[in-house]
């Protein structure tokens, strides 16, 4: 007869900083028996061995055996991810003015390619000479410096910019993903499925029997 049944919910990839790397660090485990549930968390899945970065790749069926093994008359049940990565990283101390470099590299990489994309976008598209037939219409005569239309360009690019990126409505920053975010979310997804894929085909993968 069965006891009860144990959830695993395992996230796609979760980082590690300890070598001995328990069930706890990289699954949410539910029983109806909390003493158990504390248990499994307390089994350790991998111990590190080198002193580098390294991603792991497991098969949940890996973590089922383990637990099985001395918890047969449980039913486990997995609600998260199938294969998972775990990623271990070095404790390094900070260094808040490297940090501060790469922010402001960063930031400055970041405006001037955008300033340079706004700029041949304008070019290519001449709105310049745009506004100048837009005035000419207008007024009835050509306009010799410039006017209230590009004065209003440059005030809308930036607060359109800030409007596509949620960032006129203070309360949206916090809560509300920005779509360079979700971009972001959407490579790290798509990497650590080519991650754990390349583990499979290399036979990398840390399965049941192994």
């Amino acid at each position: 007869m069965r006891s009860g049944v144990v959830y695993l919910k395992f996230e796609q990839c979760t980082e590690v900083v300890n070598k001995k790397i328990y069930l706890r660090d990289v699954a949410e485990i539910y029983s109806a028996d909390n003493n158990l549930a504390k248990k499994l968390g307390e089994n350790v899945i991998y111990t590190v061995k080198g002193d580098k970065n390294e991603k792991i790749v497991f098969s949940v069926m890996k973590i089922i055996e383990m637990i099985q093994k001395e918890h047969q008359d449980y039913i486990i049940q997995n609600i998260g991810e199938t294969d998972f990565i775990v990623e271990f990283k070095m404790i390094k101390s900070d260094n808040k003015t490297l940090e501060f470099v790469k922010l402001a590299f960063v930031l400055l990489t970041v405006f001037f390619g955008a300033a340079f994309t706004i700029m041949t976008f304008n070019t290519d598209v001449s709105v310049g000479d745009v506004f100048d037939n837009f005035y000419y219409v207008v007024m009835g005569t050509k306009k010799d410096s410039g006017s209230i239309l590009e004065i209003a360009y440059s005030i809308g690019v930036p607060i359109g910019i800030l409007g596509f990126y949620n960032h006129l409505n203070p309360a949206k920053i916090k809560g509300d993903p920005t779509p360079v975010h979700m971009e972001m979310r959407t490579y790290e997804e798509e990497k650590n499925k080519a991650i754990i894929e390349d583990a499979s085909r290399q036979g990398k993968i840390i399965k049941s029997g192994q």
